[in-house]
């Protein structure tokens, strides 16, 4: 298993990963795209496409953890207010 959170996109290659490996890419990083209408694109920090194909899992970027991420913030938030005394 290989966390990923690095801040540089791309970063993680092909030679640097065994064959089956789970892959949980938490890293995010916003680069300048002319293909997308915001003229931005989002990646993460490992190469994505190249990697794919010698993982047994892998999340991607945008998509992979930063739903759960909010999910799991909002869940700590509402339990934090409940635990509040006013």
């Amino acid at each position: 298993i290989l966390i990923v959170a690095l801040g540089k996109a791309g970063f993680v290659t092909t030679n640097m990963i065994k064959k089956g490996v789970c892959i949980v890419d938490v890293g995010i990083t916003r680069v300048q795209s002319d293909k997308t209408k915001s003229g931005w694109k989002l990646l993460g920090d490992v190469a994505f496409e190249s990697v794919k194909t010698k993982c047994s899992f892998i999340t991607p970027v945008p998509g992979g953890v930063g739903p759960m991420t909010i999910a799991m913030l909002l869940k700590n938030t509402l339990t934090s207010a409940k635990k509040q005394v006013y």
